[in-house]
Protein backbone atom coordinates (compact mmCIF):
# COMPACT_ATOMS: atom_id res chain seq x y z
CA UNK A 1 0.00 0.00 0.00
CA UNK A 2 1.19 3.50 -1.33
CA UNK A 3 2.26 6.48 0.71
CA UNK A 4 -0.72 9.39 0.09
CA UNK A 5 -0.08 12.85 0.60
CA UNK A 6 -3.29 14.58 1.37
CA UNK A 7 -4.79 18.29 2.04
CA UNK A 8 -7.02 19.72 4.60
CA UNK A 9 -8.36 22.87 2.86
CA UNK A 10 -9.30 23.57 6.42
CA UNK A 11 -7.34 26.44 7.78
CA UNK A 12 -5.66 26.77 10.94
CA UNK A 13 -5.91 30.55 13.57
CA UNK A 14 -2.59 30.83 11.75
CA UNK A 15 -4.65 30.49 7.95
CA UNK A 16 -2.62 28.07 6.58
CA UNK A 17 -3.46 24.99 5.40
CA UNK A 18 -3.31 21.53 6.84
CA UNK A 19 -0.64 18.92 4.95
CA UNK A 20 0.66 15.45 5.44
CA UNK A 21 1.58 11.84 4.48
CA UNK A 22 -0.96 8.89 4.61
CA UNK A 23 -0.13 5.40 4.72
CA UNK A 24 -2.64 2.93 4.98
CA UNK A 25 -5.63 5.02 6.52
CA UNK A 26 -3.24 6.45 9.09
CA UNK A 27 -1.73 9.97 9.06
CA UNK A 28 2.00 9.71 9.66
CA UNK A 29 3.40 13.18 9.16
CA UNK A 30 1.53 16.60 9.57
CA UNK A 31 2.60 19.80 8.52
CA UNK A 32 1.62 22.86 8.01
CA UNK A 33 4.71 24.42 5.97
CA UNK A 34 4.58 21.74 3.49
CA UNK A 35 1.92 23.46 1.37
CA UNK A 36 4.49 26.65 0.47
CA UNK A 37 8.31 26.98 0.49
CA UNK A 38 9.30 28.80 3.16
CA UNK A 39 11.59 31.49 2.82
CA UNK A 40 14.38 29.83 4.67
CA UNK A 41 14.62 26.87 1.97
CA UNK A 42 14.39 29.41 -0.93
CA UNK A 43 17.32 31.17 1.25
CA UNK A 44 19.28 27.31 0.72
CA UNK A 45 18.10 26.98 -2.69
CA UNK A 46 19.75 30.15 -3.52
CA UNK A 47 22.71 29.59 -1.84
CA UNK A 48 23.23 26.79 -3.59
CA UNK A 49 22.65 27.38 -6.89
CA UNK A 50 25.34 30.49 -6.49
CA UNK A 51 27.41 27.67 -5.16
CA UNK A 52 26.78 25.53 -8.45
CA UNK A 53 27.61 27.99 -10.82
CA UNK A 54 30.56 29.73 -8.90
CA UNK A 55 32.15 25.85 -8.87
CA UNK A 56 31.68 25.91 -12.72
CA UNK A 57 34.39 26.32 -15.17
CA UNK A 58 36.43 28.99 -15.02
CA UNK A 59 36.00 29.46 -18.80
CA UNK A 60 32.46 29.05 -19.15
CA UNK A 61 31.57 31.61 -16.41
CA UNK A 62 33.79 33.89 -18.31
CA UNK A 63 31.63 34.04 -21.18
CA UNK A 64 28.28 33.28 -19.00
CA UNK A 65 26.68 35.90 -21.65
CA UNK A 66 26.90 33.56 -24.72
CA UNK A 67 24.48 31.06 -25.83
CA UNK A 68 26.29 28.01 -25.03
CA UNK A 69 27.29 29.16 -21.27
CA UNK A 70 23.99 30.12 -20.88
CA UNK A 71 22.78 26.92 -22.06
CA UNK A 72 25.16 25.05 -19.46
CA UNK A 73 24.48 27.21 -16.55
CA UNK A 74 20.67 26.52 -17.15
CA UNK A 75 21.11 22.87 -17.46
CA UNK A 76 22.84 22.99 -14.02
CA UNK A 77 20.41 24.45 -12.54
CA UNK A 78 18.23 22.14 -13.99
CA UNK A 79 19.81 19.20 -13.04
CA UNK A 80 19.91 20.13 -9.27
CA UNK A 81 15.82 21.00 -9.64
CA UNK A 82 15.44 17.45 -10.29
CA UNK A 83 17.15 16.15 -7.21
CA UNK A 84 15.66 18.93 -5.02
CA UNK A 85 12.40 17.83 -6.11
CA UNK A 86 12.50 14.84 -4.31
CA UNK A 87 12.68 16.94 -0.44
CA UNK A 88 9.09 18.65 -1.37
CA UNK A 89 6.28 16.99 -2.07
CA UNK A 90 4.65 16.89 -5.23
CA UNK A 91 2.30 20.08 -5.19
CA UNK A 92 5.19 22.31 -4.41
CA UNK A 93 6.97 21.34 -7.75
CA UNK A 94 5.64 24.14 -9.49
CA UNK A 95 6.65 26.35 -6.79
CA UNK A 96 10.05 24.94 -6.47
CA UNK A 97 10.69 25.32 -10.47
CA UNK A 98 9.27 28.76 -10.57
CA UNK A 99 11.95 29.72 -7.86
CA UNK A 100 14.70 28.29 -10.04
CA UNK A 101 13.72 30.21 -12.68
CA UNK A 102 13.38 33.71 -10.75
CA UNK A 103 17.36 32.89 -10.28
CA UNK A 104 18.17 31.59 -13.70
CA UNK A 105 16.97 35.36 -14.67
CA UNK A 106 18.62 37.36 -11.78
CA UNK A 107 21.55 34.95 -13.05
CA UNK A 108 21.71 35.37 -16.85
CA UNK A 109 19.18 37.97 -17.31
CA UNK A 110 17.99 41.40 -15.54
CA UNK A 111 16.57 40.25 -12.46
CA UNK A 112 13.75 42.57 -11.26
CA UNK A 113 12.79 44.39 -14.41
CA UNK A 114 12.91 41.12 -17.12
CA UNK A 115 9.28 41.42 -17.51
CA UNK A 116 9.24 44.71 -18.81
CA UNK A 117 12.45 43.77 -20.93
CA UNK A 118 10.30 40.95 -22.42
CA UNK A 119 7.02 43.50 -22.75
CA UNK A 120 6.68 45.10 -26.51
CA UNK A 121 4.84 47.98 -25.14
CA UNK A 122 7.51 49.36 -22.99
CA UNK A 123 9.77 51.30 -23.95
CA UNK A 124 11.80 52.85 -21.78
CA UNK A 125 13.30 50.91 -18.34
CA UNK A 126 14.66 53.38 -15.86
CA UNK A 127 16.44 52.26 -12.12
CA UNK A 128 17.24 55.03 -9.75
CA UNK A 129 19.18 52.81 -7.14
CA UNK A 130 18.34 49.90 -4.46
CA UNK A 131 15.19 49.75 -2.87
CA UNK A 132 11.24 50.07 -3.49
CA UNK A 133 10.17 52.74 -5.89
CA UNK A 134 12.85 52.88 -7.83
CA UNK A 135 11.95 51.16 -10.74
CA UNK A 136 10.12 53.58 -13.76
CA UNK A 137 9.20 52.23 -16.55
CA UNK A 138 7.31 53.91 -19.68
CA UNK A 139 4.54 52.37 -21.82
CA UNK A 140 2.75 54.21 -24.74
CA UNK A 141 4.60 57.45 -23.64
CA UNK A 142 3.35 57.45 -19.62
CA UNK A 143 5.80 56.90 -17.19
CA UNK A 144 5.24 54.29 -14.34
CA UNK A 145 6.62 53.46 -11.07
CA UNK A 146 6.62 49.52 -10.95
CA UNK A 147 6.79 47.38 -8.05
CA UNK A 148 9.76 45.11 -8.97
CA UNK A 149 13.15 46.53 -7.66
CA UNK A 150 16.74 45.95 -6.86
CA UNK A 151 17.38 44.47 -3.23
CA UNK A 152 20.85 46.07 -2.83
CA UNK A 153 23.32 48.22 -5.07
CA UNK A 154 25.26 44.47 -5.51
CA UNK A 155 22.07 42.73 -7.88
CA UNK A 156 22.41 46.32 -9.95
CA UNK A 157 26.26 46.29 -10.46
CA UNK A 158 25.67 42.68 -11.59
CA UNK A 159 23.14 43.50 -14.00
CA UNK A 160 25.58 46.40 -15.41
CA UNK A 161 28.18 44.44 -15.87
CA UNK A 162 26.56 41.81 -17.72
CA UNK A 163 25.24 44.36 -20.16
CA UNK A 164 28.80 46.51 -20.55
CA UNK A 165 31.17 43.27 -20.69
CA UNK A 166 30.29 41.86 -23.95
CA UNK A 167 30.79 44.79 -25.80
CA UNK A 168 34.30 45.92 -24.54
CA UNK A 169 32.85 48.61 -22.04
CA UNK A 170 34.44 48.98 -18.86
CA UNK A 171 32.60 50.56 -15.45
CA UNK A 172 34.21 51.12 -12.10
CA UNK A 173 35.12 53.91 -9.94
CA UNK A 174 37.75 55.08 -12.51
CA UNK A 175 35.17 55.29 -15.31
CA UNK A 176 31.75 55.52 -13.39
CA UNK A 177 30.11 56.29 -16.84
CA UNK A 178 29.15 54.36 -19.38
CA UNK A 179 27.21 54.07 -22.63
CA UNK A 180 26.44 50.33 -24.36
CA UNK A 181 23.87 48.90 -26.39
CA UNK A 182 22.14 45.26 -25.92
CA UNK A 183 22.14 42.70 -28.42
CA UNK A 184 18.86 44.00 -29.77
CA UNK A 185 20.32 46.90 -30.38
CA UNK A 186 18.02 49.19 -27.23
CA UNK A 187 20.35 52.00 -25.47
CA UNK A 188 21.92 51.61 -22.28
CA UNK A 189 23.17 54.17 -19.74
CA UNK A 190 24.98 53.93 -16.45
CA UNK A 191 26.48 55.64 -14.11
CA UNK A 192 27.61 54.22 -10.33
CA UNK A 193 28.84 55.87 -7.17
CA UNK A 194 31.01 58.11 -6.41
CA UNK A 195 28.82 60.35 -8.83
CA UNK A 196 25.86 58.48 -8.39
CA UNK A 197 24.57 59.34 -4.93
CA UNK A 198 21.72 57.11 -4.99
CA UNK A 199 23.55 54.12 -5.46
CA UNK A 200 24.14 52.69 -9.14
CA UNK A 201 21.97 53.26 -11.62
CA UNK A 202 21.38 52.71 -15.20
CA UNK A 203 18.80 53.49 -17.96
CA UNK A 204 17.41 51.44 -21.19
CA UNK A 205 16.12 52.73 -24.28
CA UNK A 206 13.95 50.06 -25.74
CA UNK A 207 14.78 49.07 -29.61
CA UNK A 208 11.97 47.93 -31.26
CA UNK A 209 13.02 45.39 -33.67
CA UNK A 210 9.46 45.09 -35.34
CA UNK A 211 8.22 48.31 -36.03
CA UNK A 212 7.23 48.18 -39.56
CA UNK A 213 5.76 50.93 -42.37
CA UNK A 214 2.27 49.57 -41.83
CA UNK A 215 2.57 50.44 -37.28
CA UNK A 216 4.05 53.73 -38.10
CA UNK A 217 1.03 54.32 -39.81
CA UNK A 218 -1.85 52.51 -38.55
CA UNK A 219 -0.66 51.69 -35.18
CA UNK A 220 1.13 54.58 -33.71
CA UNK A 221 -0.46 57.40 -36.52
CA UNK A 222 3.31 58.77 -36.57
CA UNK A 223 3.13 58.87 -40.54
CA UNK A 224 -0.30 58.83 -43.08
CA UNK A 225 0.41 56.96 -46.01
CA UNK A 226 0.81 60.34 -47.95
CA UNK A 227 4.15 61.36 -45.78
CA UNK A 228 5.02 58.19 -46.44
CA UNK A 229 4.90 58.36 -50.00
CA UNK A 230 6.42 62.09 -49.84
CA UNK A 231 9.42 60.62 -47.21
CA UNK A 232 10.49 57.61 -49.74
CA UNK A 233 10.34 60.49 -52.81
CA UNK A 234 12.91 62.45 -50.95
CA UNK A 235 15.00 59.58 -50.12
CA UNK A 236 15.31 58.22 -53.41
CA UNK A 237 16.13 61.74 -54.71
CA UNK A 238 19.41 61.37 -52.71
CA UNK A 239 18.28 65.08 -50.68
CA UNK A 240 20.70 65.13 -47.91
CA UNK A 241 17.81 64.56 -44.57
CA UNK A 242 18.61 65.47 -40.92
CA UNK A 243 15.89 64.24 -38.34
CA UNK A 244 15.48 66.61 -34.84
CA UNK A 245 13.50 66.75 -31.90
CA UNK A 246 13.96 65.89 -28.56
CA UNK A 247 15.20 62.71 -26.42
CA UNK A 248 12.49 59.99 -27.26
CA UNK A 249 10.82 61.64 -29.67
CA UNK A 250 11.35 59.13 -31.97
CA UNK A 251 14.27 60.38 -34.35
CA UNK A 252 15.82 57.35 -34.32
CA UNK A 253 12.65 55.15 -35.19
CA UNK A 254 12.30 57.47 -38.26
CA UNK A 255 15.78 57.48 -39.67
CA UNK A 256 15.24 53.16 -39.28
CA UNK A 257 12.06 53.58 -41.39
CA UNK A 258 13.15 55.82 -43.89
CA UNK A 259 16.32 54.22 -44.90
CA UNK A 260 14.69 51.53 -46.02
CA UNK A 261 13.77 53.39 -48.95
CA UNK A 262 17.04 53.24 -49.96
CA UNK A 263 17.80 51.34 -52.99
CA UNK A 264 19.67 47.83 -52.86
CA UNK A 265 21.93 48.58 -55.07
CA UNK A 266 23.32 51.26 -53.04
CA UNK A 267 26.48 50.93 -50.96
CA UNK A 268 25.76 52.42 -46.76
CA UNK A 269 27.97 53.11 -44.57
CA UNK A 270 26.42 53.53 -40.85
CA UNK A 271 28.49 55.33 -38.29
CA UNK A 272 26.99 55.52 -34.24
CA UNK A 273 28.06 55.34 -30.66
CA UNK A 274 26.47 52.35 -29.71
CA UNK A 275 24.94 50.65 -32.72
CA UNK A 276 21.11 50.85 -32.84
CA UNK A 277 19.91 51.26 -36.36
CA UNK A 278 18.61 48.29 -38.08
CA UNK A 279 18.70 48.48 -41.73
CA UNK A 280 18.00 45.70 -43.37
CA UNK A 281 20.34 46.02 -46.68
CA UNK A 282 22.79 44.01 -48.18
CA UNK A 283 25.99 45.93 -49.14
CA UNK A 284 25.65 47.72 -45.87
CA UNK A 285 28.51 48.76 -43.48
CA UNK A 286 28.22 49.14 -39.50
CA UNK A 287 30.71 51.03 -37.72
CA UNK A 288 30.79 51.70 -34.03
CA UNK A 289 32.84 54.26 -31.73
CA UNK A 290 35.56 52.96 -29.21
CA UNK A 291 36.12 54.26 -25.65
CA UNK A 292 39.42 54.36 -24.83
CA UNK A 293 40.87 51.47 -22.50
CA UNK A 294 42.22 51.79 -19.03
CA UNK A 295 45.59 53.28 -20.20
CA UNK A 296 43.78 55.99 -22.02
CA UNK A 297 44.45 54.59 -25.05
CA UNK A 298 42.53 53.43 -28.20
CA UNK A 299 39.50 55.65 -28.06
CA UNK A 300 38.03 56.02 -32.21
CA UNK A 301 35.22 58.87 -32.09
CA UNK A 302 32.83 59.34 -35.00
CA UNK A 303 34.64 62.16 -36.50
CA UNK A 304 37.04 59.80 -37.06
CA UNK A 305 34.41 57.27 -38.90
CA UNK A 306 32.93 59.66 -40.78
CA UNK A 307 36.46 60.99 -42.49
CA UNK A 308 37.44 57.22 -42.82
CA UNK A 309 33.70 56.21 -44.17
CA UNK A 310 35.06 58.97 -47.12
CA UNK A 311 37.22 56.50 -48.34
CA UNK A 312 35.31 53.58 -48.43
CA UNK A 313 33.07 54.45 -51.57
CA UNK A 314 29.93 54.88 -49.82
CA UNK A 315 26.73 55.86 -51.78
CA UNK A 316 25.37 57.40 -48.76
CA UNK A 317 26.77 57.88 -44.77
CA UNK A 318 23.79 57.63 -42.18
CA UNK A 319 25.22 59.27 -38.83
CA UNK A 320 23.21 57.93 -35.99
CA UNK A 321 23.06 61.22 -34.01
CA UNK A 322 25.87 64.50 -34.89
CA UNK A 323 26.60 65.83 -31.16
CA UNK A 324 29.77 67.62 -31.76
CA UNK A 325 32.31 68.13 -33.83
CA UNK A 326 31.88 65.47 -36.15
CA UNK A 327 29.07 67.17 -37.70
CA UNK A 328 31.60 69.28 -39.57
CA UNK A 329 32.99 66.30 -41.22
CA UNK A 330 29.07 65.18 -41.77
CA UNK A 331 28.44 68.07 -43.73
CA UNK A 332 31.59 68.24 -45.69
CA UNK A 333 30.74 64.88 -46.84
CA UNK A 334 27.31 65.90 -47.78
CA UNK A 335 28.72 68.52 -49.75
CA UNK A 336 31.42 66.46 -51.80
CA UNK A 337 29.42 63.40 -53.45
CA UNK A 338 27.65 62.17 -50.88
CA UNK A 339 24.18 63.31 -51.51
CA UNK A 340 21.08 60.98 -50.11
CA UNK A 341 22.93 61.07 -46.31
CA UNK A 342 20.81 61.12 -43.10
CA UNK A 343 21.33 61.74 -39.80
CA UNK A 344 19.68 62.73 -35.94
CA UNK A 345 20.15 65.42 -34.20
CA UNK A 346 18.44 67.09 -30.38
CA UNK A 347 16.86 70.29 -30.90
CA UNK A 348 13.95 71.73 -29.63
CA UNK A 349 12.88 72.72 -33.59
CA UNK A 350 14.20 72.87 -36.89
CA UNK A 351 15.33 76.56 -36.08
CA UNK A 352 16.95 75.45 -33.08
CA UNK A 353 18.76 72.51 -35.18
CA UNK A 354 20.55 74.49 -37.54
CA UNK A 355 21.80 76.79 -34.61
CA UNK A 356 22.67 73.72 -32.61
CA UNK A 357 25.21 72.58 -35.87
CA UNK A 358 26.74 75.76 -36.03
CA UNK A 359 27.91 75.55 -32.76
CA UNK A 360 28.73 72.01 -33.36
CA UNK A 361 31.17 72.66 -36.11
CA UNK A 362 32.91 75.66 -33.88
CA UNK A 363 33.70 72.59 -31.75
CA UNK A 364 35.85 71.00 -34.29
CA UNK A 365 38.54 73.91 -33.30
CA UNK A 366 38.45 75.37 -37.24
CA UNK A 367 38.37 79.09 -36.92
CA UNK A 368 35.68 79.87 -39.50
CA UNK A 369 33.52 82.90 -39.79
CA UNK A 370 29.91 82.37 -39.13
CA UNK A 371 28.84 83.40 -42.27
CA UNK A 372 31.26 80.15 -43.91
CA UNK A 373 29.72 77.60 -41.69
CA UNK A 374 26.02 78.58 -42.62
CA UNK A 375 26.70 78.34 -45.87
CA UNK A 376 28.06 75.37 -45.44
CA UNK A 377 25.03 74.08 -43.34
CA UNK A 378 22.67 75.32 -46.18
CA UNK A 379 24.23 74.08 -49.64
CA UNK A 380 24.58 70.70 -47.28
CA UNK A 381 21.17 69.91 -45.81
CA UNK A 382 17.86 70.12 -47.79
CA UNK A 383 15.22 68.90 -45.68
CA UNK A 384 15.21 69.00 -41.66
CA UNK A 385 11.98 66.53 -40.15
CA UNK A 386 11.07 67.60 -36.66
CA UNK A 387 9.42 65.25 -34.24
CA UNK A 388 8.09 65.66 -31.34
CA UNK A 389 6.69 63.63 -28.29
CA UNK A 390 3.48 65.52 -27.10
CA UNK A 391 2.07 65.55 -24.04
CA UNK A 392 0.12 62.09 -23.93
CA UNK A 393 3.12 60.17 -25.00
CA UNK A 394 2.58 59.78 -28.82
CA UNK A 395 5.12 61.08 -31.17
CA UNK A 396 4.52 62.95 -34.10
CA UNK A 397 6.39 64.89 -36.72
CA UNK A 398 5.69 68.45 -36.43
CA UNK A 399 7.16 69.97 -39.33
CA UNK A 400 9.03 68.94 -42.53
CA UNK A 401 11.23 72.25 -43.54
CA UNK A 402 13.20 73.02 -46.54
CA UNK A 403 16.50 74.40 -46.54
CA UNK A 404 16.36 76.86 -48.87
CA UNK A 405 20.00 78.39 -48.72
CA UNK A 406 21.51 81.67 -47.55
CA UNK A 407 19.47 84.95 -47.15
CA UNK A 408 22.25 87.78 -46.49
CA UNK A 409 23.77 86.11 -43.10
CA UNK A 410 20.90 83.98 -42.28
CA UNK A 411 19.79 80.39 -43.46
CA UNK A 412 16.84 80.32 -45.13
CA UNK A 413 13.54 77.65 -43.62
CA UNK A 414 10.31 76.94 -45.72
CA UNK A 415 7.68 75.00 -43.73
CA UNK A 416 6.82 72.35 -46.37
CA UNK A 417 4.31 70.44 -43.98
CA UNK A 418 2.97 71.50 -40.77
CA UNK A 419 1.28 69.76 -37.89
CA UNK A 420 -2.14 70.32 -37.07
CA UNK A 421 -3.11 69.21 -33.68
CA UNK A 422 -6.71 69.25 -34.19
CA UNK A 423 -6.33 66.86 -37.39
CA UNK A 424 -4.14 65.16 -35.99
CA UNK A 425 -1.82 65.07 -39.43
CA UNK A 426 0.75 66.44 -41.08
CA UNK A 427 -0.56 69.37 -43.72
CA UNK A 428 0.62 71.08 -46.58
CA UNK A 429 1.77 74.43 -47.04
CA UNK A 430 1.77 74.34 -50.77
CA UNK A 431 4.77 76.88 -50.59
CA UNK A 432 6.96 77.13 -53.45
CA UNK A 433 10.63 75.93 -52.99
CA UNK A 434 13.98 75.64 -54.81
CA UNK A 435 14.72 71.84 -53.46
CA UNK A 436 10.97 71.00 -55.20
CA UNK A 437 13.40 71.86 -58.13
CA UNK A 438 15.67 68.67 -57.51
CA UNK A 439 12.61 66.57 -57.95
CA UNK A 440 11.00 67.22 -61.40
CA UNK A 441 13.22 65.64 -63.39
CA UNK A 442 13.00 61.99 -61.77
CA UNK A 443 11.23 59.11 -62.52
CA UNK A 444 9.68 58.08 -59.55
CA UNK A 445 7.43 55.05 -61.06
CA UNK A 446 10.76 53.52 -61.21
CA UNK A 447 11.17 53.21 -57.49
CA UNK A 448 7.28 52.34 -56.96
CA UNK A 449 6.95 55.75 -55.71
CA UNK A 450 3.09 56.82 -55.76
CA UNK A 451 3.14 60.86 -55.27
CA UNK A 452 -0.11 62.19 -54.04
CA UNK A 453 -1.72 64.72 -56.40
CA UNK A 454 -0.88 67.98 -54.15
CA UNK A 455 2.67 67.33 -54.13
CA UNK A 456 2.74 66.71 -57.65
CA UNK A 457 0.57 70.48 -58.34
CA UNK A 458 3.65 71.69 -55.61
CA UNK A 459 6.11 70.62 -57.75
CA UNK A 460 4.70 72.60 -60.59
CA UNK A 461 4.66 75.55 -59.03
Amino acid sequence: MKTELYIDRTKNRNNLIKAGYRHAGKTIVTDYSLITIGNADKEKIKDKIRRLIMGMNKEILSKKYTKEAKERIIAQIMEYLEEEKEKYPQMLHEQLREYCQVQIEEILGFGAIQPYINDPEVSDIMVNGPGKGNVFVERNGILYCVDEHYEDSQQIMNVIEMIVGPVGRVIDESNPMVDARLSDGSRFNAIIPPLALNGPCFSIRKFHQNVSLEDMVEKYGTLTWDVVEVLKAFVVARLNILASGGTGSGKTTLLNTISEFIPDDERIITIEDAAELKINKTNLLRWETRKSNAEGRGEVVIRELVRNALRARPDRIIVGEVRGEEALDMLQAMNTGHSGSLTTGHANSSVDMLSRLETMVLMAGMDLPSRAIREQISSALDVIVHTKRLKDGRRRIENISFVEGMDEEDIVLTDFMVYDMNKDKLIPTMKKSRVLDKLKDIDFTRFDVKLPDWFLKQMEK
